[in-house]
């Protein structure tokens, strides 16, 4: 499998065909395997003969709800990762959803581009991506999540939520030039129609804090975006 999770198998659980099409269609394009299902048993089943390495799956389904589903898949001895998709927007909807165990949250409507970005960083969190303590490193940059704490040649870096929301991002996604779009729907978690200035105001603000060390890793893709990257040799 490659860093970005492209081969790993990704079932989609929504009863509405136009959805399941068009997430499968968008992870397929990037070299993930998919199978679909429409109900909360069919998700069960699926899970156990297509043994994903993630799980997208509806709030609401027509017959069990994703949440029982994931009681179900939970007693049944399978911790596949699951990112709920659902159109309640409800902020105690989420925190339930994320305290029974599931790994992230989208709301519909939701940008496509948006959703295959937070199944790779999902993916990369449960395995591959990073180490097995937690933490997130490139070249002497260390992020620890348990800790929530950051590093630079072995100094404490102080950053706020956002900055380190942000950092995170970059970081699981090093190597990989990330649109000012994905950042601001993965980070901010909604359009600003075009104004990244937000953006552009904290990439600021992470260059002063992380790339007041030598070498600098945040870098900037004019027309494109920003990758955090080590500096070719």
């Amino acid at each position: 499998m490659s860093k970005d999770g492209e081969g790993a198998r990704v079932l989609v659980v929504d009863d509405e065909p136009n959805i399941t099409e068009l997430v499968s269609m968008a992870l397929r394009y990037e070299g993930f395997s998919v199978k679909t299902a429409a109900t909360g048993r069919g998700a069960v089943t699926a899970v156990s003969q297509f043994s994903p390495a993630l799980v997208i799956l509806d709030v609401m389904l027509p017959d069990i709800d994703g949440l029982e589903v994931l009681k179900r898949l939970n007693a049944a001895g399978h911790k596949v990762p699951i990112i709920f998709l659902t159109a309640r927007d409800a902020t105690d909807d989420k925190v339930h959803g994320l305290t029974v165990g599931g790994d992230d949250y989208v709301t519909k409507p939701f940008s496509v581009e948006e959703l295959v970005a937070r199944v790779r960083v999902v993916l990369r969190r449960h395995g591959g991506g990073e180490a097995q303590d937690g933490k997130l490193t490139l070249a002497d940059l260390e992020m620890d999540d348990e800790g929530h704490e950051v590093r630079r040649s072995g100094q404490v870096v102080d950053l706020t939520n956002t900055e380190y929301r942000l950092l995170r991002y970059l970081l699981v996604n090093s190597g990989r030039v990330l649109t000012r779009s994905q950042i601001l729907d993965h980070v901010w978690h909604y359009d600003f129609g075009g104004d990244a200035s937000v953006l552009e105001t904290y990439i600021s603000y992470l260059r002063r804090k992380v790339d007041k060390f030598e070498p600098p890793l945040l870098q900037t893709v004019r027309g494109v975006g920003y990758v955090l990257r080590a500096p070719r040799p």
